[in-house]
């Protein structure tokens, strides 16, 4: 497999991607109050640490240390997916297009598959049960001899990885909404059954994957998943808080103004 090709169909994306959130940015300004400055900043860091775990030395180290690998993949499908939800791209999306082009989007949004895509137990499935997929069978060893199984693999590793992101987090519009008890429940399964992914790759290496180089790449996807987990599981709870908590009307006496 040709590593130079690989990292380049995988890293344009991620600069195109780059390139056209500033350019949606710069439109949006252009037309509405100003897009929020530290989201940018969120875009910018997500899609490059994306670019850095599939193209650079990290990316070259990864084929043959499965501790880069390891690290590559939390980037990639953890930290990166965060980052970029945190920036709100739907929404700014949403300000840019012209009024009928945002409308068919919404639309769109509000349909039936895309309801059962974000469900967060589909968004678990295709993101949890395709790591079990990659890490138990002799995927992980054949994705390194072949150029579009490489791809597909880490493309849909990020898009695994987003879509469950967003599936537990809103912070885009999200026609089909599902309850915080519902998505802490589902929250919950899933980081068990990450780490538990992680123990058993420490103790059943990968095929083709040593026994140390296994033991510290389990060791890297439970506590770094850990890290990044409890991010989210920290903001879906700040948000649960919010919605929540009761609402001051106006000229109401509350606990607060006694």
């Amino acid at each position: 497999m040709n590593n130079t090709i690989a990292a380049f169909l995988l890293g344009v994306p991620f600069v195109l991607l780059l390139g056209l959130y500033m350019l949606a940015v710069f439109l949006s300004n252009r037309r509405h109050r100003r897009w929020p400055f530290y989201r940018s900043i969120l875009w910018g860091i997500g899609t490059s640490f994306a670019i850095l775990s599939v193209a650079g030395p990290l990316a070259e180290r990864a084929h043959v240390d499965f501790t880069a690998h390891m690290l590559g993949h939390l980037f990639l499908g953890m930290l990166a997916p965060l980052l970029m939800a945190l920036a709100a791209p739907m929404t700014l999306l949403l300000r840019t297009l012209p009024v009928k082009t945002a409308r068919r989007l919404t639309k769109l949004l509000r349909s039936k598959p895309l309801r059962i895509l974000s469900d967060p137990i589909t968004a678990t499935i295709l993101n949890i049960g395709g790591l079990w997929l990659l890490y138990t069978t002799d995927l992980y060893m054949l994705m390194h001899h072949s150029l579009l199984l490489y791809v597909f693999i880490h493309i849909h590793v990020f898009l695994a990885g987003y879509l469950f992101t967003i599936s537990m987090l809103y912070f885009d519009p999200t026609p089909h909404r599902h309850s915080y008890l519902y998505r802490g429940i589902v929250l919950v399964i899933a980081l068990a059954v990450h780490g538990i992914l992680s123990k058993y790759i420490y103790a059943n290496p990968p095929a083709g994957v040593a026994a140390d180089q296994a033991q510290a790449g389990g060791k890297l996807m439970y506590y770094g998943g850990d890290m990044i987990d409890v991010v989210i599981i920290f903001l879906l709870c700040l948000h649960w808080y919010q919605a929540a908590r009761p609402r001051k009307r106006a000229g109401q006496v509350t606990w607060q103004n006694r």
